[in-house]
């Protein structure tokens, strides 16, 4: 079974509000193994409405439509389903009594407009709305079935969970398609596709593709099955097939982050942690701190920006500043190995670098990055050049010195 995805608003196409309405939406059609084939937005205009319907219901089993079923002059979502089907708008008694109803009871006039709300098009069939005074439309364009739903997402996942996912779960026979998601950081998206080789083959079931956020590289497993037995055991011998050839570069599937997954590898060994911050400025101490739970093993942290802060908070010798710089790995080197030993820890993280969008020269160039890990054994530094703005070589400087920490604990090297 194919599916379509319509969203009408001129908020949505101007970008003034998000469409969090599909992405919920998609995730509710692929539960049930339903294929979605295209998304599609378009404005407050009825030539542009009926278009989209006309074109979307050819290519799919499934139309869902989601937007223009106010009371408004630019609500035009009934008149343009209406000529998209080819018929007129006729008066739905039930909805307008419910309407009249639903305006008494709060004790407010229904204004003449609110009866456009109960103008449908011949034939199509009227969805209630328990919290709201947009009725829903089940319409057949060509071969298609038509679904529309108030764009308000309250109202819509109400509507489409009592009364449109019931009806297509029955004509998906029990098809299911399941997902899951691993995450790793440290390698390019074009470095982990080449370790993957042939998991990643178009055509594959389950199919596996990446994706970048944040640094993040994420590999998306997608299992398309009759049943969901069959998808549950075909998508864990894809994600352990991966796991194979990624090996610890893998650091949590689904929602885990880089923080949550070092956390139960802090407690359950029972290590302290501290940090010494320059260019971060406090972010890598935040991130350990957004972890409930995080003061059984994260203990102190400096935010040393200045180099004179380096050298009073932390005791970095100014000469190792003079002779080396501030972003340097023989500063790290002082600021991680201080920050260990004056909050009696068992590891440190110390970061120092250039953020930009300034303060770059031909040797250490905006987005260069020095990073320390000192532990009972020594200390080990790292310096990497991170591309992107301030904000961007802030956070990837943090979750480098996190997975310095992640395969420290794990006795392996870094694998970049």
């Amino acid at each position: 079974m194919k599916a379509y995805i319509l969203s009408v608003g001129d908020e949505l196409t101007l970008g003034q509000t998000v469409d969090t309405n599909s992405a919920w939406l998609s995730q509710q059609l692929a539960s049930i193994g339903c294929w979605i084939c295209g998304h599609m937005t378009v404005p407050d205009d009825r030539a542009a409405i009926a278009s989209a319907i006309s074109e979307a219901s050819r290519r799919c089993d499934v139309l869902l439509i989601s937007g223009g079923l106010g009371p408004t002059k630019d609500d035009l979502t009934h008149q343009a389903l209406a000529d998209a089907m080819g018929v007129g708008l006729e008066m739905n008694e039930k909805w307008l009594a419910q309407l009249e109803e639903f305006f008494r009871i709060r004790r407010r006039p229904m204004v003449a407009a609110n009866r456009v709300q109960a103008m449908l098009p011949i034939g199509c069939r009227m969805i209630e709305n328990s919290c709201g005074t947009a009725c829903g439309m089940h319409a057949r364009v060509g071969d298609c079935d038509v679904y529309v739903m108030p764009g308000v997402p309250k109202e819509m996942f109400a509507m489409f969970t009592r009364d449109v996912l019931p009806q297509l779960r029955e004509r998906a026979n029990g098809a299911v398609i399941l997902s899951r998601t691993l995450h790793t950081f440290g390698l390019g998206e074009s470095n982990v596709a080449e370790l993957l080789g042939d998991l990643m083959k178009r055509g594959r079931n389950p199919s596996v593709g990446t994706t970048v956020s944040g640094g993040i590289v994420s590999l998306r497993i997608n299992a398309r099955f009759p049943s969901l037995a069959e998808a549950q055991e075909k998508i864990a011998e894809t994600e352990e097939a991966c796991r194979q050839k990624l090996g610890d570069l893998i650091f949590g599937a689904d929602g885990v982050t880089l923080p949550e997954a070092l956390a139960p590898m802090l407690k359950e060994n029972g290590i302290t942690v501290a940090t010494a911050e320059s260019c971060t400025g406090g972010l890598l101490a935040g991130m350990f701190t957004d972890i409930p739970g995080s003061s059984s093993y994260f203990l102190q942290g400096w935010v040393t920006y200045s180099n004179e802060s380096k050298v009073n908070l932390l005791g970095v010798n100014p000469q190792t500043i003079e002779t080396h710089g501030a972003v340097s790995e023989p500063v790290v080197r002082e600021m991680a190995e201080n920050a260990r030993r004056r909050a009696c820890v068992d590891v440190a993280l110390a970061i120092s670098g250039i953020a930009g969008p300034d303060g770059g020269t031909p040797e250490k160039p905006v987005g260069t990055v020095c990073f320390a890990l000192a532990h009972a054994g020594g200390v080990s530094a790292r310096t990497i050049v991170h591309l992107g703005d301030r904000a961007t070589v802030r956070d990837r400087s943090c979750k480098t010195a996190l997975t310095m920490l992640r395969f420290h604990l794990l006795g392996k090297p870094l694998p970049f």
